[in-house]
């Protein structure tokens, strides 16, 4: 069974940039479809981004497009969410997820779930 640890996370001045990163344990990580997601205080979770196997394609939502990149290294058993000209509203706890099926922008399309890392975003 896949295990998914995500990290990157912190606190960034609006406009600024981060990088998360989450690592995955066991041998089958190609075998997934890897999505982003997160959620606000009193909020849903809401899809992000996703890429596929083996990362020719990816999907994101419309709030996130042209400044959020998503991205794989199946050799290194990694997805990586690249996050420029970040917004106040981009805070929250974000999740990275695998699952089977693409494209899948709702959680129920992912049955493996990271920790979550904080992304706090000041204004």
């Amino acid at each position: 069974q896949v295990q998914l640890v995500e990290s990157g996370g912190g606190l960034v001045q609006a406009g600024g940039s981060l990088r998360l990163s989450c690592a995955a344990s066991g041998r089958t990580f190609s075998s997934y479809v890897m999505g982003w997601f997160r959620q606000a205080p009193g909020k849903e979770r809401e899809f992000v981004g996703a890429v596929s196997w083996l990362g020719s394609s990816t999907a994101y939502a419309d709030s996130v497009k042209g400044r959020f990149t998503i991205s794989r290294d199946n050799a290194k058993n990694t997805v990586y969410l690249q996050m420029n000209s970040l917004r106040p509203e981009d805070t929250a706890v974000y999740y990275c997820a695998a699952g089977g099926s693409w494209p899948a922008v709702s959680p129920y399309g992912y049955n493996l779930w990271g920790q979550g890392t904080q992304v706090t975003v000041s204004s």
